[in-house]
């Protein structure tokens, strides 16, 4: 009796993990490591940079920005289980002193600190942070999406084509 009642609630607990955060706008796809960072490298990622990964899932954004560009980075997370499997791999990666990881909505943090915003979100989220990006964000800002674009703004990056986006604030 007992298996039978695993069989049923453990698939479904995944599933709710796994889907719960569509109803934000950001299911966990994450962005393949080999895209990572020509993403970050797009943007021009430097020491002097401060990157927000919005939805930083697992942590590979921050920690790249972090390790392979010596950038400070902030990851956004909303799900517990992300947010703390994000914890260790920072920990893991011995990148705790230039990583900053923040549990909840993205939507409710301030951005204003931001050189650099990653993004892998849903076109309806991206087109929704239109405004907190223009509110919040310094001429100059660079945002960086992986796959799905912003509309009606001018892509700047040469690799559209490879999934790869560039916005930059004016």
């Amino acid at each position: 009796m007992l298996f039978f009642w695993l069989i049923l609630i453990v698939p479904a607990l995944y599933l709710i993990w796994k889907y719960w955060s569509f109803v934000i706008g950001a299911g966990y796809d994450p962005t393949p490591y080999e895209k990572v960072n020509p993403l970050l490298g797009l943007a021009g990622m430097d020491e002097n940079d401060v990157l927000y990964d919005l939805g930083c899932g697992d942590g590979r954004l921050i920690i790249s920005a972090a390790r392979d560009f010596g950038a400070r980075a902030v990851g956004i997370e909303a799900d517990p289980i992300r947010y703390l499997v994000a914890v260790l791999n920072v920990r893991k990666a011995g990148q705790q002193d230039r990583i900053r990881i923040l549990f909840g909505n993205f939507f409710r943090f301030p951005l204003k600190e931001a050189t650099v915003v990653s993004l892998f979100l849903y076109p309806p989220v991206n087109n929704k942070l239109k405004t907190k990006f223009t509110k919040e964000l310094k001429k100059g800002a660079r945002i960086v999406s992986y796959l799905w674009a912003i509309d009606g703004w001018e892509d700047k990056g040469p690799l559209s084509k490879e999934g790869l986006h560039l916005y930059i604030m004016e």
